[in-house]
């Protein structure tokens, strides 16, 4: 795989990430499962890094590295920490709505905050009444003067306790075309973040609600144009959210792997260890299979867009294919493991806790399913990576920087 899709630069920025998050993610693993709460002062150690601005092209200060290289970072943390692969993936979510819709002026102004780790952008679009139907929202931005005056509740808002900048979808007139983005800054009067609720799993990291009572903004956060909401929402979530999610999931199903096997050496049954059992390797074989079917997907589908082809229906089955697979291997784990699996000195039950977190965001399974249905009809509803493939490609590499992407130089010193 790695010969078709990774270079050397990759492969550096793989070790130079795993390296991070042994050392400085795995200690704090315990502890943040024990506070079930956000974990800031990690987030933005892991921002300082500058990876956040992977795919922020490097006259903004990223480093113009692309999607390979973002799902490199996300998949790295997450096979530790699913909750801090969660929290980059959230901040490079948010990074899409500038990169794709913002102004010169908005790029400049925040582009190069995200991108050396000193602003942690979110994206807020789902309400508790409407859900996964966007148009379903209530959420209202209504002009006034110079400004928009802001109303209404957003929730499921990945990073909402430790985010700077806020990019909201609401509803700035009627039908498809009646909805808006704004950038909104943590501050602002009106705006407030409601109390952090208890999850089920990736603890440490944040996603809640946001509410907005008469928020005043200026016009100029206004996000392209009034009427580009519904395509900041879907573009964002299908060039983004599908393919971050999908490198949360391979992380999670690849410290399941590596997790479940290493319990089956140690661990003996009847005087040889388990691994020994032919039940035991079937059921390995069958994760190692679908790990290695899930890893192929993924890094296949981000390669088409760092090469600029439309690939929405690679997106979609490639974050379909890694939530499935994944969740379907840690219920076998759980299953090797047994008692053992039920007790949290073990790490494989949090690998289950985590992975069904990444079922709904960007669409559940059934959502990509009949969207790739609709695909195979002819019925389409659009070809997000192909509109905006030139924004997708990312620079031409050089060699000579760092790690071999623009800025990972620059980062560490600035880390250190």
């Amino acid at each position: 795989m790695h010969r078709y899709f990774t270079d050397q630069r990759h492969e550096i920025l793989r070790r130079r990430v795993r390296d991070f998050a042994e050392r400085e993610v795995r200690p704090r693993i315990a502890g943040m499962e024990a506070s079930r709460t956000v974990c800031p002062d990690l987030s933005r150690l892991i921002a300082r890094q500058g990876w956040i601005g992977a795919t922020v092209d490097r006259a903004y200060g990223g480093m113009g590295a692309g999607h390979v290289a973002k799902t490199i970072v996300i998949e790295e943390l997450s096979r530790v920490s699913a909750a801090m692969g969660a929290m980059v993936q959230a901040s490079q979510l948010g990074v899409a709505k500038i990169v794709h819709f913002g102004s010169e002026e908005q790029k400049k102004t925040w582009l190069p905050a995200i991108a050396s780790g000193d602003c942690l952008p979110t994206i807020a679009v789902t309400e508790p009444q409407s859900g996964g139907h966007v148009l379903g929202m209530a959420s209202t931005a209504v002009r006034d003067g110079a400004d928009y005056v802001l109303n209404g509740r957003k929730i499921y808002v990945g990073n909402s306790h430790i985010g700077d900048l806020h990019g909201v979808v609401v509803r700035t007139g009627e039908g498809s075309r009646g909805l808006s983005a704004f950038l909104v800054e943590t501050g602002t009067p009106g705006f407030r973040v409601g109390p952090q609720r208890p999850a089920m799993g990736l603890h440490g990291f944040g996603f809640g609600e946001l509410f907005f009572d008469d928020c005043r903004i200026p016009a100029a956060s206004l996000l392209g144009r009034e009427g580009d909401g519904l395509a900041v929402a879907y573009s964002s979530s299908v060039l983004y959210g599908r393919p971050n999610l999908t490198a949360v999931s391979l992380g999670i199903h690849q410290a399941v792997l590596d997790e479940t096997t290493a319990f089956c050496a140690e661990r003996h049954r009847y005087g040889e260890p388990l691994a020994a059992l032919p039940t035991i390797k079937l059921k390995l074989g069958r994760i190692q299979s679908r790990l290695l079917l899930a890893r192929l997907s993924a890094y296949h589908a981000v390669h088409l867009l760092d090469e600029g082809q439309p690939c929405d229906a690679e997106l979609m089955n490639a974050k379909l294919v890694n939530v499935e697979s994944a969740l379907e291997s840690a219920r076998d784990a759980m299953d090797i493991h047994a008692a053992c699996g039920l007790f949290t000195d073990r790490p494989v039950e949090r690998f289950l806790r985590d992975a069904h977190h990444v079922f709904a965001p960007a669409g559940t399974s059934d959502v990509q399913l009949l969207r790739l249905g609709e695909l195979a009809l002819g019925q389409g509803k659009g070809d997000w990576s192909g509109r905006l493939a030139e924004v997708l490609r990312p620079a031409p590499a050089d060699r000579a920087a760092g790690d071999g992407f623009p800025g990972g130089q620059a980062a560490l010193a600035r880390a250190r």
